[in-house]
Formats: structure tokens, sequence, C-alpha cells
């Protein structure tokens, strides 16, 4: 093990989890890398590798706790104690009322939620021990209110806000901070099938400096862009019946195939394969 710090980022094959870690090397951060795609994380790897960073890939499906633990394990060995958790793993599908489909639901909240939960999991008793460490969940902007054939993904994203905010609450004295950030719309190649209009959407370069700022800081938590994150508080405070007529003309112009709601995440999942990040 060498002397270095150790983060751990699932959801790392592209997107905001590939940023993250290629930057966070920069600071200086052993990272352990992790999800579905083996060939996707030996190439961030690989680019964490060339700008003289350490990288180890740990392949496994967060929504399997089995697998989540044993990569954490493995990633303690190798690099070290987990001193950052970034969870950011992540997938969106369209939910749609004529064709509804539970165990669709069920997969989305398996990755997005409890799969952040079996992160926190593997290393919160070590986080704990030690006195120190950050947990970083990625949510979404989507979780401050329901948004149109979104309920699965919204749910999940309102679901993982609560969850870490009761932690970070919960954890105060500990030393273990907890950080949620709230991305609305960021240019990947995921949001790139998106045909629908995606308002302030975001480079991931600037969206990535973003939170590495929020998680030196350790900030309680950060929703951007700051037009977006306006107008999401806004509706909040909207009427119900004012909010559901707002919310059902701005998703007009959405085809059923195309990806919905803000964040760094595929459009669709028609099957456990669809797990991208």
């Amino acid at each position: 093990m060498g002397n270095w710090r150790v983060c751990f980022i699932t959801g790392a094959s592209s997107g905001l989890g590939m940023g993250l870690a290629i930057r966070l090397a920069k600071d200086g951060y052993a990272v352990g890398l992790a999800a579905r795609r083996e060939s996707k994380l030996e190439e961030v790897a690989g680019r964490v590798r060339e700008q003289g960073g350490t990288a180890a890939i740990y392949p496994c499906d967060v929504s399997q706790r089995d697998q989540v633990t044993e990569a954490v394990r493995r990633c303690e060995e190798e690099l070290g104690p987990v001193e950052l958790l970034v969870a950011n793993a992540g997938v969106s599908v369209n939910t749609r009322v004529e064709a509804f489909d539970a165990g669709e639901v069920e997969r989305v909240i398996r990755i997005n939620l409890l799969g952040a939960v079996y992160a926190t999991d593997a290393v919160l008793a070590g986080m704990l021990e030690r006195g120190r460490g950050q947990i970083v969940a990625v949510s979404s902007i989507a979780g401050f209110a329901g948004l149109p054939m979104s309920a699965a993904y919204s749910a999940s994203k309102g679901g993982m806000t609560n969850f870490f905010e009761s932690l970070r609450i919960d954890l105060r004295g500990t030393g273990v901070d907890v950080t949620v950030i709230m991305p609305g719309f960021v240019k990947t190649p995921m949001t790139s099938h998106n045909r629908h209009r995606m308002p302030f959407l975001m480079d991931l370069g600037p969206a990535v400096e973003l939170m590495v700022r929020a998680i030196r800081k350790r900030k309680k938590s950060l929703a951007y862009p700051w037009p977006m994150a306006a107008v999401a508080w806004t509706a909040r405070l909207l009427p119900r019946p004012a909010y559901d007529w707002l919310a059902s003309r701005v998703d007009r112009g959405k085809t059923p195939e195309a990806g919905g709601p803000p964040g760094d995440v595929p459009g669709t999942l028609p099957d456990s394969r669809g797990y991208r990040r």
C-alpha cells in the first residue's frame, strides 16, 4: 500500500464517475473503480495511470450486496482504507402507465438507492472506527419532486437524498461527513441519447469541478446548475395542481424512447443488463 488517500467510486466506467475518478486522482487519491463493464473500467484506470495516478478496478453489480461488499474488501486490501466513498452508480427508465412494470421499478431502486446503501454499509464501520471519512451520494435534481414518466427514477433519487441527509445528521460529531450532490442535466455519452430538451445542460468538465470543490469543502449538499436548482426548489413550493399542470406541459416534447430525468444516466433499462455506470 502506498502513502495515499483512497477513494472508492461506484458507476466509475463513464460520465460523472469517470470524470470524478480522473479528477480525484489528480488530487492525490488512489481510486478504486467499480461498475459492471470491466473493459470500460480498464479504460478509465488507464487514463488515471497515464497522468501518474493509482487506480484499481473492481467489476461488480451494485444491486447485489455481496458483490459490493467484496469489491470494497478487495479495494481496502489492495489500496488501503477507504476515506472517500462516491456512490454514483445509477440508471434511468421511463415509467409508462400503459406498460407499468413493478419489476422495472424495483431494478431502478435496487441500483440507484440500495446500491448506494450497500456501498455505505461496506465502508461505514471502518470510517467510524478511524474517526474520519466522507461519503458522497450522487443523487439528482429529479429527486426534488415527481417528474412525468420518471416515477421510478424520481423515487429512487428522492429516497437517496433523504436517506443520506438523515445519515448526515446521525453522523454529526463522528468525523464522518456526508455530502449529497444533486446534478441537473450533464453532457455525457448517455444523455446524448435523450431526444427531449435538457434545460441548463452542463459540460462534463465544469460539472466535475463543481463536485470536486464540494467534496474538498466537505459541503453538506450541492445542487447544480443553480438556475435549474432554483427552478426545482420553486416547483416544490407550487400548489400541487399548478405543479401537475406545469410538469405535464413541459413533458409534451418527450418521446417514449427518450431518456428522461436530470442526471448522468442512460435513457432506458430494458433488463438487468441496462445497468451502464
